[in-house]
Parts: C-alpha cells; structure tokens; sequence
C-alpha cells in the first residue's frame, strides 16, 4: 500500500510571518476583491469567535484527516513555527471535535496565531472568549479518534477553498482568503490601494454625496434602453 493519505511533508515554500501580517489593516473583502474575488471561504466555515473584530493573520500549516480522526493533528501540533495557522481539513464533518482549549492552548504557547477547522471544535465556550482567533464549522463535545489516516502540509480544501501550505490565510467576520507566497507583496499592494480608496468612498457616502451615475451608463452598455 502507498503512503499517499497517511504521511507527514515539510513544507516546500511558505511565507514569512511578516508577509501574513502586513494584511491585518486589509479587509478580507477588499483582499479577495484585488484577486478578481476567485478566492475564498464564506460563512461556511465561520468566525468562531464573538469578537468579530478579531482578525486572523498567519502563515499556512494544514492537515487532511478522516473526518473525526485527529491523529495527524497532534502530529502537525509537533511542527508549528511562530506565525503559524493551524488548517485542518476533516470535510466539514461535525460529528466529532477535532481539537479543544487544551490542544489549542499547547500550540499557542508554541507560537500558533490562528485556528482554521472545516469540522468542529469543543469547549466553545472557552474559544469564543479567547483572543486566538478561531474558525470552525461547528462545534460537538464528542472526542476524536487517534487512528488515522491523514496528512500533513498537503494542500486542503476549507469551504471550497484551496489552501496549500505555506499560504499567508486571512480571515475576519466576512470569511477566508489564501494567498500564494509569490504574490503576497503584490496582492498586499493592489489591496492597501483599494481599501484607501474605499475609505474615501465611504466617507462620500455617508456625507450624501455618493455617485450612482455609472449605474444608468452600464444599464445602456448591457442593452436595457429605458434607463430613468
């Protein structure tokens, strides 16, 4: 039998922990604006945490696993580098909790800055309230396995979204971007623009003065002709 679905990689090419938190004054809408809004996770897989301030910056550590099988995780617990955020990949299964405040509290302490399940997670309570942010698809109190089979550092798939490791991840209240390490600095630099400009779109707006006219010149570009 081969070892593909139950092996252990060392990442090829990851971001530097700078390059992830240059994005913490980014909006995550903005980011997935700048990448032609191709890429990104939803609320299928939502912010954990009741803060929605809270916002996740980090440099990508994944894990594929049996759903309610966290094996590998303990495994990729073993490999976290500062700047690290944890992505686990369990097929959105929420029969079984994948990892709790203690498994969490231990990688923290070992410089993890972020949570990424698409499955679930237990003692919400706790990680709700806490400042690490945390996103999880659901929440169950029944424990994992410790079986296998899984992977770590493969690229995985959280709500529709390929995530590789090594990728800088965002997250806030609006969702997940992933962001190759080669286009980091230029995604950040198209995003730093876009959310200026934003900023000064918003202040128009709410002073009244916002400008609706190109919506009449691309009702006539798409052939409607009773424009008022």
């Amino acid at each position: 039998m081969s070892d593909v679905g139950f092996r252990v990689l060392h990442r090829e090419r990851a971001a530097t922990p700078d390059q992830a938190e240059q994005f913490r004054d980014v909006p995550v809408s903005t980011i997935s604006d700048s990448m032609h809004r191709l890429t990104g996770s939803g609320a299928s897989v939502p912010l954990l945490n009741v803060d929605l301030d809270t916002k996740l910056c980090g440099v990508a550590l994944t894990v594929r696993t049996r759903p309610g099988d966290n094996l590998m995780v303990h495994q990729a617990l073993r490999m976290i580098t500062p700047g690290d955020v944890l992505v686990i990949d369990a097929g959105g299964d929420t029969t079984n909790a994948l990892i709790g405040e203690i498994m969490l509290a231990a990688a923290v302490a070992d410089g993890l800055v972020g949570l990424v399940v698409d499955g679930a997670i237990r003692d919400a309570a706790t990680l709700r309230t806490g400042t690490t942010p945390v996103f999880a698809r659901g929440v169950s109190h029944r424990g994992p396995y410790k079986d296998g089979p899984g992977e770590v550092n493969v690229p995985v798939s959280i709500g529709g979204l390929i995530i590789r490791p090594g990728d800088v991840v965002v997250g806030d209240a609006d969702g997940i971007v992933a962001i190759d390490p080669a286009d980091a600095d230029r995604v950040h630099a198209v995003a730093a623009a876009k959310a200026a400009a934003e900023e000064v779109s918003l202040e128009t707006a709410r002073a009244g003065r916002r400008d609706a006219s190109w919506v009449a010149r691309r009702l006539q570009e798409v052939g409607y002709d009773d424009v008022v």
